[in-house]
């Protein structure tokens, strides 16, 4: 059964800007590419940091506004050194959030919704840029044909932890949702099988119709007595 990682649904032709860039240019091309941000780059690729549309924003939200006052927190005062920026290096937020390419796609989910980013460079063991992910491209996974999605089941969920079974079980996919319907000899088969199967990219729920013959969930209890988190 195949872990889906950010380098299978990245995007490698990445658009960058460097440290020097002017402010203008930088709102012309997140414009013109309908961008939400870009990542900042040195010489040698490595990723410096990422101005946003948010940073950009800076200019217009303190245009006009009085002078810093003595009282202001860490935050403003970055906000209003980015609202008289001339460059990406005055503009970008650092140190950049990145994943590497072998980043599992929940993982760089998970990195995403606890950053509040929509966007993540992705870079290789030296730091260098090589592609950027996006929300939508971890949404590719959904994209799945349903086909694929039930040899996926068969094969690392079936095959492996069903076998004694497998004559007496059928598995159906539906628009990403497998339903699972026949007959078991035991309760933690049910449970080891939907919690696999959940795991599988593109899988969007997982029906249990699944009967069995003994009940042993007292006696096991969750998962973790068969090494399923």
């Amino acid at each position: 059964m195949k872990t889906w990682r950010v380098n299978d649904v990245m995007t490698t032709a990445v658009v960058t800007v460097s440290q020097d860039t002017p402010y203008r240019d930088v709102v012309d091309l997140l414009v013109r590419n309908r961008f939400s941000a870009v990542p900042v780059v040195d010489e040698f690729q490595r990723v410096t940091g990422v101005v946003s549309e948010a940073d950009l924003l800076r200019k217009i939200e303190y245009a006009g506004s009085e002078e810093p006052r003595m009282f202001d927190g860490r935050r403003r005062r970055g906000e209003r050194v980015k609202a008289s920026a001339r460059t990406a290096a005055d503009l970008m937020s650092t140190p950049p959030v990145t994943v590497p390419a072998s980043t599992s796609v929940p993982a760089a989910a998970r990195v995403m919704d606890g950053e509040g980013v929509k966007r993540l460079p992705v870079v290789d063991d030296l730091g260098r840029l090589i592609g950027i992910v996006s929300r939508g491209d971890l949404l590719k996974v959904h994209l799945r044909p349903d086909d694929e999605i039930l040899a996926d089941v068969q094969a690392g969920v079936l095959r492996p932890f069903l076998a004694d079974d497998i004559e007496r079980v059928h598995v159906a996919v539906d628009d990403g949702v497998v339903t699972f319907t026949g007959r078991v000899d035991r309760w933690s088969t049910t449970d080891i099988a939907g919690r696999l199967t959940r795991q599988i990219a593109g899988v969007v729920d997982v029906v249990d119709q699944l009967e069995y013959d003994y009940d042993d969930s007292t006696v096991l209890g969750t998962g973790i007595a068969y090494g399923i988190a």
